[in-house]
């Protein structure tokens, strides 16, 4: 059986600890990821989604519980540490590009070699143009974010995310800046790049319908996971049982 990607226990975040207004967000998240997933994580706003992918994206820590990174406990590990295990192992995507405006889209898909290496070299650079051809940019790649629609623009985020093909890459509400044409492009996309790379994905996502056509669905609400159930073959029949507002406390 092949080892989980990831697996979190009883994670639990707080913040203000030992003061009045000390806030628990997370209050004991449990589950695995296995290699190749494609998994949309949804729940109302104040949920703890954002405060969730942060923790699994190694930008924050958990205060207590485990959380094991293809095997490894990374809870306690120092900064140097850290940062080496994000740029091996995840990819980025956000719901802002994040594109670095005065760099073209090849430069901002090298950037995760650059900021890996401190150079990049014939061969990434190579990588890169070959991921922009995989997204349907090659013909945009000296063009700066400026110059592109903003479906174009998460095109260009999408493939410096998966540049080094990264395990596992998390993805924070990418189409939720995009129009409806837009966004079921995007969405499109990423499903292809998983099925072509193997990639798992973590989507949050507010859109029922993009949740519906994951392969599994993590509904996280009040810090708990309330959900967790895979999908049919072909998504969800009915994309609005999976409305984050059909998870709400009442």
């Amino acid at each position: 059986m092949t080892a989980p990607l990831l697996q979190l226990a009883d994670v639990r975040k707080r913040y203000n600890i030992g003061r009045p207004n000390e806030a628990e967000v997370l209050r004991g998240v449990s589950f695995t990821l296995q290699p190749g997933e494609f998994v949309a994580l949804i729940g109302p706003s104040g949920s703890g989604k954002s405060t969730l992918l942060n923790i699994i994206g190694l930008l924050e820590p958990l205060t207590t519980g485990s959380y094991r990174l293809q095997g490894d406990e990374v809870a306690g590990l120092d900064d140097a540490d850290l940062t080496r295990r994000r740029r091996n192992t995840l990819g980025f995507v956000f719901q802002f590009h994040h594109l670095l405006p005065a760099f073209s889209a090849l430069e901002n898909v090298t950037l995760p070699a650059l900021m890996r290496d401190g150079a990049v070299s014939t061969a990434q650079r190579a990588q890169a143009m070959a991921m922009l051809q995989a997204v349907g940019l090659e013909q945009a790649a000296a063009k700066r974010p400026g110059e592109l629609s903003g479906g174009m623009q998460q095109r260009v985020a999408i493939a410096r995310a998966l540049v080094l093909q990264p395990p596992l890459v998390l993805a924070d509400e990418p189409t939720g800046n995009l129009d409806t044409a837009s966004s079921d492009e995007v969405f499109k996309l990423m499903r292809h790049m998983h099925a072509t790379l193997n990639t798992a994905f973590l989507i949050v996502t507010h859109d029922p319908r993009l949740a519906a056509r994951c392969d599994r669905v993590i509904a996280l609400v009040d810090g708990r996971v309330e959900r967790d159930e895979p999908l049919a073959p072909g998504g969800a029949e009915n994309p609005a049982s999976l409305s984050p507002a059909a998870h709400a406390t009442p």
